[in-house]
């Protein structure tokens, strides 16, 4: 199982200070974030995507990139790549390159995103969503798989004899996440192609999730890729620790009370009660998040937000000590202990390379 943290890579202001971080001292934060993740033990990095104020990361393979030259070992993921308003040859270039300069340590997550002007400003109409991010996979999937593409549909012109570059590292494409809050078009487009299904898992009751989860896990078995317990689900949460809890709902409530989605809503107790936030001791996040499992069956990622809300970055680095020290290595042992033989791991570019080669000997058999 893999463990890590994602971000939306917000401006925010202190609300303790009344400063917000600069957009250059942001996306350095962002950076650094990153390099304490792999220097704690985590497993993935994922960074949203935004074009629009008060957030930074509009172009998320430039930053892995980046961060791919300082790391070893992380896996570089998005917590939302735009399939609706970013043209899916973009797409398939800009992420098979990054595959090249990461040795592999590449996939990312597709969604629709939550802005809706983005539609306009790239020429696209909102109303239109769900079948953009239908057709833009479907040619996303068939440029990272064929060499040669021809392609005619609705929302692009039409592709004659089309190979895209460079072509995916090992011949196999990186591994491929569909998120979705609340849609079951997505969560049956990913059971269709025998891809993860992301849950963002944040803002609303686990029963919400629940029931995307349990029709993507059924509709993968439907089509034939495994059992539904062997679909590969990945999770989000949201967490903040200090050794004491008392502590750390004192210094999370003024960031909670102000953050900007949730912030002037319901209170801080009311909304860990009825959603996946945690905040307390790390013995406490142990114990919430081993809950998802009881929810949401065996699982393969586990991503937390950890850097919102304008949480100083020294805060946020002692809070990934935190994780990678007390939680993380807990969570690891319960879960590997619990989880059937059956059940698959994470997906790595090494496990996809090993899939595509057994697969080719079954063919050739």
């Amino acid at each position: 199982m893999q463990f890590g943290i994602f971000t939306v890579g917000d401006v925010t202001v202190d609300p303790t200070t009344g400063r917000a971080p600069t957009e250059h001292e942001r996306i350095k934060a962002m950076v650094a974030i990153a390099r304490k993740a792999e220097e704690v033990g985590l497993d993935v990095f994922a960074t949203g995507e935004h074009h629009n104020p008060p957030f930074v990361p509009s172009s998320p393979t430039t930053m892995l990139g980046y961060i791919a030259a300082q790391t070893e070992r992380l896996q570089l993921s998005t917590a939302t790549t735009l399939i609706t308003t970013n043209d899916p040859v973009k797409i398939a270039e800009d992420f098979a390159m990054l595959q090249h300069l990461a040795d592999g340590r590449v996939d990312l997550m597709l969604g629709r995103g939550n802005t809706g002007p983005v539609y306009p400003w790239f020429g696209k109409d909102i109303r239109e969503g769900i079948p953009l991010a239908i057709e833009n996979y479907h040619l996303l999937h068939r440029l990272w798989r064929e060499d040669v593409v021809d392609w005619e549909g609705r929302f692009r012109t039409p592709l004659q004899a089309f190979t895209a570059t460079p072509r995916p590292l090992d011949g196999v494409p990186p591994f491929v996440w569909h998120g979705s809050i609340r849609s079951p078009e997505i969560a049956e487009q990913a059971a269709y192609y025998g891809d993860g299904f992301f849950a963002n898992n944040i803002f609303w009751p686990k029963e919400h999730f629940q029931r995307l989860i349990e029709l993507y896990r059924r509709r993968f078995e439907h089509y034939g890729h495994g059992s539904a317990d062997q679909a590969i689900v990945g999770l989000g949460g949201q967490v903040f620790m200090r050794k004491n809890s008392q502590d750390a709902v004192r210094e999370f409530r003024p960031y909670f009370d102000n953050a900007p989605v949730y912030g002037h809503g319901p209170s801080l107790e009311d909304f860990t009660e009825q959603t996946p936030l945690t905040v307390g001791s790390p013995q406490q996040v142990i114990e919430k998040t081993m809950t998802f499992r009881e929810s949401f069956g065996d699982y393969q990622r586990q991503l937390f937000l950890m850097d919102h809300a304008g949480l100083p970055l020294q805060t946020v680095l002692e809070q990934l000590d935190l994780l990678g020290a007390e939680v993380v290595p807990v969570l690891r042992k319960e879960f590997d202990a619990l989880r059937p033989a059956h059940v698959p791991d994470a997906p790595t570019h090494a496990s996809s390379v090993a899939a595509r080669a057994q697969d080719s000997t079954v063919v050739a058999q």
